[in-house]
């Protein structure tokens, strides 16, 4: 009877090896999906059905603690991965574990708590809400969430921008409207030779027959600056919420029927530059009247 050959040592220390990082990768990913799962499935839609229940006009506290509550619960499910796979010791006695983190956190993750802080002062801001038209000097549009390091603005050409909470947190942020309207302003260059009060009420005229505008408030006209080369006159009215209208359609509508209203009324909009040049040129043929080679 021939008898089995042992495997070599170091073969056997191999396995070995292999088999207690197997059985440490099984154990962090049960702990990790337990925690992760339950909290998914269990934890996050109570915490939020509470909140909504809570704050039923303010839908930013409502998205902000789902995202807050998430990355809360990741990191708990991480740290229980490990302490399951038998790391835990080492993480509570390991100081250059400890140390090392330290300075990731430090240098890596400066920006990251930031943003992170500029999220909940953004959260804690009852005038900074989802739905919310709100213009900074980045840009402009609609607050659809405010996440853990941005928040998500949707712009008026219907394109989803993520803008860092730092941003808005660190400048001046507009809102040109009351809650459930927007207000536009444009201006329109009229030359200082035509009636300025036509003008002014042919604007008038104008906005009031674009279909978007509303009639509470009352649009108004005005001269707003007595310019080099041009008198300024402006228009001022409002539009329902900017969510449901396209802005940049109503300004181009505006502008197209200024331009065609003022060409029908004969009004110049202000000239190019500063001096504005008028009168005719005649030529005259001269060599029906010239003598010919002979003198006569």
């Amino acid at each position: 009877m021939t008898g089995q050959i042992a495997p070599p040592g170091w073969l056997t220390d191999l396995l070995a090896a292999y088999e207690q990082v197997l059985s440490e990768l099984f154990w962090f990913a049960v702990g990790f999906g337990v925690v992760y799962l339950v909290s998914r499935l269990v934890l996050v839609p109570l915490a939020t059905r509470a909140v909504r229940s809570r704050n039923r006009n303010n839908p930013t506290i409502e998205t902000a603690a789902k995202t807050y509550l998430r990355v809360v619960l990741i990191g708990f499910a991480v740290l229980t991965g490990i302490i399951a796979a038998g790391y835990g010791r080492v993480l509570s006695e390991s100081a250059v574990i400890i140390a090392a983190l330290t300075f990731v956190l430090g240098i890596a993750g400066q920006q990251v708590f930031g943003s992170l802080v500029s999220g909940m002062f953004l959260v804690a801001d009852p005038d900074f809400n989802v739905g919310d038209w709100i213009e900074w000097p980045g840009g402009s549009g609609t607050i659809e969430a405010v996440d853990f390091r941005v928040t998500r603005v949707r712009t008026p050409n219907h394109e989803t921008i993520s803008v860092p909470n730092t941003e808005l947190t660190t400048n001046a942020i507009t809102r040109p409207y009351g809650r459930d309207r927007y207000r536009l302003t444009e201006q329109v260059y009229v030359a200082y030779y035509e009636d300025t009060e036509r003008a002014l009420l042919e604007l008038q005229q104008v906005v009031t027959t674009l279909d978007p505008v509303l009639d509470e408030p009352a649009p108004n006209t005005r001269i707003v600056e007595l310019g080099e080369n041009a008198i300024t006159v402006q228009a001022e009215f409002w539009t329902d919420d900017p969510g449901n209208r396209d802005i940049q359609t109503i300004r181009s509508d505006f502008r197209r029927l200024v331009k065609r209203r003022f060409d029908e009324e004969g009004i110049t909009l202000a000239p190019p530059s500063a001096q504005l040049l008028s009168g005719g040129l005649t030529v005259t043929d001269r060599t029906a009247d010239a003598p010919d080679a002979s003198g006569r």
